[in-house]
């Protein structure tokens, strides 16, 4: 939902997280219209891609890189506009029973050689300074793992709406799934 919107937004010349309901409207109205082009709005796309069932798809970085490592033929691209930026986090809960270990894994995934063996299997990114010696050649210049500089100028890191504003882009995406 937040990607989608997202892009929208910035379709429309629109900031993260805005709630003017004027440009919500014409987002609403831009994904309402484009609908009927799309065959369908799921997250399993990575097989489908690869074996060509499906032309193109709104993805994640490393979800397109997989698909491409099935299939050549498969290019990733970025939108003039800009996307969002995301990264996982580790964090320990409030109520953890056992805080200490908690900090260990943490320490433990955050090493540079575990982050990039751990981008090594999954074939995402990470955060992780020094990393990047231990990843795979192939991930050290993909396009879909490293965002080119004029599109990472014009991309923002993905932020935590208000609940107001979730309220409104929920209701934009039901619309949208209707």
């Amino acid at each position: 939902m937040g990607d989608v919107i997202y892009g929208a937004i910035k379709y429309h010349g629109g900031e993260q997280c805005s709630g003017d309901k004027e440009l919500l409207k014409k987002v609403r109205d831009t994904l309402i219209a484009a609908k009927p082009d799309w065959l369908s709005m799921e997250y399993s796309t990575i097989e489908k891609m690869a074996k060509g069932d499906m032309a193109a798809t709104s993805d994640w970085n490393g979800s397109a890189f997989r698909q491409r490592l099935q299939n050549p033929d498969i290019k990733y691209g970025y939108p003039k506009e800009g996307v969002l930026l995301w990264m996982d986090n580790l964090a320990v809960l409030k109520d953890a029973k056992n805080v200490e270990n908690a900090k260990l894994f943490q320490n433990f995934v955050m090493d540079p050689e575990n982050a990039g063996m751990l981008s090594s299997f999954a074939r995402y990114a990470n955060g992780i300074k020094g990393s990047e010696p231990f990843m795979p050649e192939d991930m050290k210049n993909a396009p879909e793992i490293v965002v080119p500089a004029e599109y990472a100028a014009v991309s923002e890191f993905s932020q935590t709406c208000p609940p107001e504003v979730n309220e409104l882009y929920t209701k934009i995406w039901t619309d949208l799934l209707k």
